[in-house]
């Protein structure tokens, strides 16, 4: 029997193993697809916000400043970048500067450092910023990070310290017993003390299980981006339209790797795996990021994409117990600023509720840091050389919009929680991220794949089990 079982590996999930992986517990986490944070961790803003915008009195508001506060040791605990490019909340006209000082305020109240500028001062400093602009307030400490690179560091950590991961593996039914649950999966049965459900899109088919008091319905919202390439020396501060009921707008976001994200829109779907851009949602991007920015360098877009938000009926983070379910904790409705809240999340869940229910010895040989892999082209010329030396794979550029080695790929192949897809290896060190967006490097990638996990190349999937990519071999 497992002390914990958690449902879902996006930021949540793994976070949640991470911080459990200290104490003496037996703990696994299911994910139902091939890869860990291949849902809303994978497609969003990348944004550790600060925590001046959620309402007073919210969990939001609690687990946004704290979680924000730890991610910067966090990251470099973990080998992750943590780029601090600061924030512009650009208002345009007396009414949304009236916004701004409620802002302020929240930001003043909460600890956070903030400054008031003018239209003028700002475009000083933010070239591209709308001539509409006339006031901005600017939260400097904000930061981006790679999200799906934290998720991958947290669970890679606890796996070391033994927390076992189930990929492929989806939930179909709970049984509550007298001791704890049965979990029925599509890979089998999983019998545990503990739930703690990250399953955010289907948070609440997962919840509906094993309760009767479930209040909320999830109601995932769809967000599409543009990426532009890392050449264009459009902007290097994040900027927010003031924020409205929908959401925060349509934001420019310089990303850790120096690519633009323009977007995302804000629509609700029915299909909670519906992940696909449509010509609406980009149009509406491209209309609406026109209303703080100029100069907008289209021509300069390698990429589009959309993610969902795990948004639902209810305003706030639903992070609760049943109580026609103990046992059972529920992390649902973790949408924005969700990602900035992870760490306190999984602070708050094993407070509140799982020190509750078993009582929790620190393991004092778990280890809570992860040395950084391999990234051949951070490396010094020395550094590199020596490498290369060490190991000839080293020296073999697969990608050559990032300059990625074969050797990288390989590496990730090999290690815990290592890529086993096309898309694995993207996340992990990035082939297929530049300019060509895999038009050169993808073939070469396969091949390795296919090598190094001892399969045929007509059984390398892009990313799910059923995405393979090739039919069948056309030549002797």
């Amino acid at each position: 029997m497992y002390d914990v079982v958690i449902i879902g590996a996006g930021i949540t999930g793994t976070m949640t193993a991470l911080k459990l992986s200290r104490y003496h517990l037996r703990t696994c986490v299911l994910e139902k697809e091939n890869d860990i944070a291949d849902e809303a961790t994978m497609a969003n803003s990348a944004i550790v916000h600060t925590g001046y915008d959620p309402e007073d009195g919210t969990l939001k508001a609690l687990l946004n400043v704290e979680g924000a506060k730890q991610y910067e040791k966090l990251c470099s605990d973990l080998g992750c970048h943590y780029k601090k490019v600061g924030a512009f909340i650009a208002a345009c006209g007396e009414e949304e500067e009236k916004k701004l000082t409620v802002l302020k305020d929240r930001g003043d109240r909460r600890g956070i450092v903030n400054e008031l500028l003018s239209g003028d001062e700002a475009r000083k400093r933010e070239k591209n910023l709308s001539d509409n602009v006339t006031q901005v307030l600017s939260f400097p400490s904000t930061a981006v990070i790679y999200p799906w690179e934290v998720a991958l560091a947290c669970m890679q950590t606890a796996m070391r310290n033994g927390t076992e991961l189930h990929l492929n593996t989806c939930v179909t039914a709970i049984d509550k017993k007298e001791d704890g649950f049965i979990v029925h999966t599509s890979a089998g049965d999983y019998e545990t003390k503990l739930i703690i459900s990250c399953a955010g899109t289907h948070a609440d088919t997962i919840a509906r299980m094993v309760s009767d008091e479930v209040s909320y319905t999830m109601k995932p919202r769809k967000g599409e981006y543009y990426v532009l390439d890392q050449d264009t020396d459009f902007v290097h501060t994040i900027i927010f339209p003031v924020p409205t009921d929908k959401g925060k707008g349509v934001l420019a976001v310089p990303t850790v790797y120096g690519n633009v994200l323009l977007g995302p829109d804000s629509n609700t779907v029915t299909d909670p795996e519906d992940r696909e851009n449509s010509a609406d949602g980009l149009a509406y991007v491209r209309a609406n990021i026109n209303k703080t920015m100029k100069n907008v360098p289209f021509n300069k877009v390698i990429r589009t994409f959309a993610g969902l938000r795990p948004s639902s009926t209810s305003k706030d983070f639903v992070i609760t117990e049943y109580g026609d379910a103990p046992g059972f904790i529920d992390a649902a409705s973790i949408e924005s600023p969700g990602l900035a809240s992870a760490p306190a999340i999984a602070d708050y869940i094993i407070d509140r509720f799982v020190r509750k229910e078993t009582a929790l010895r620190v393991n004092e040989t778990a280890v809570m840091k992860r040395e950084k892999p391999v990234v051949l082209n951070e490396l010094s010329d020395e550094e590199r050389n020596r490498m290369i030396a060490a190991n000839p794979l080293y020296g073999r550029i697969v990608c050559r919009c990032e300059q990625i080695s074969e050797g990288e790929i390989v590496d990730c192949i090999h290690t815990l929680c290592g890529a086993v897809s096309i898309k694995g290896v993207k996340k992990r060190v990035r082939p297929g991220m530049g300019r060509c967006q895999g038009g050169f490097c993808e073939p070469r990638v396969a091949a390795i794949l296919a090598r190094e996990l001892h399969i045929s190349p007509l059984d390398v999937v892009l990313d799910s089990p059923a995405s393979k990519i090739l039919m069948k071999e056309n030549r002797e």
